[in-house]
């Protein structure tokens, strides 16, 4: 078992989040942003960033190229509708997209915000640990928890609706 702190403060423990939030064991805050058949997105559960989605396999895998055809395609869809509501719904420019092989549970992607806030902390790879690290530590205020639930309830009206 992991003990994973939320956004929110709480802490779950849990084998796998993925499977606990693909599963419906764990609900993140806003709830699910868009489904497929194959993958899952959601607003990161650990860090109050207004935007910051994670785009989640059902399917307990790893690597990349451990998706079927079917999966890819998939996956380069939701991907690229999500990038698109970002972009026209929250006005974000830039994202960072990380997405890492020895993780413990399924693979995703971090679909990660840039915001003007955020260059104090530098503008390389290097900069996102403190930029989640701040999130989670000065962010966790009622307003903008509103905000992030804000964006999480306009982009999944605007994805599940189609909307773009």
């Amino acid at each position: 078992m992991r003990t994973i702190i939320l956004a929110n403060g709480e802490t779950v423990e849990v084998e796998c989040l993925s499977c606990a939030i693909t599963n419906g064991i764990i609900t993140p805050d806003g709830g699910t942003i868009i489904e497929t058949e194959y993958f899952h997105a959601h607003q990161d559960v650990a860090y109050p960033i207004k935007g910051l989605v994670i785009l989640a396999s059902k399917r307990h895998l790893t690597c990349l190229d451990e998706l079927t055809e079917i999966e890819m395609q998939d996956y380069m869809n939701i991907l690229q509708k999500l990038r698109k509501a970002q972009r026209e719904l929250l006005g974000i420019e830039h994202v960072y997209y990380f997405y890492n092989e020895d993780t413990t549970h399924h693979f995703h992607t971090w679909m990660v915000p840039r915001y003007d806030w955020m260059y104090q902390f530098g503008r390389s790879i290097e900069s996102v640990r403190p930029v989640l690290l701040h999130a989670r530590e000065k962010m966790n205020t009622l307003e903008n928890q509103r905000e992030v639930r804000q964006a999480i309830e306009s982009l999944s009206h605007a994805l599940n609706h189609d909307l773009l």
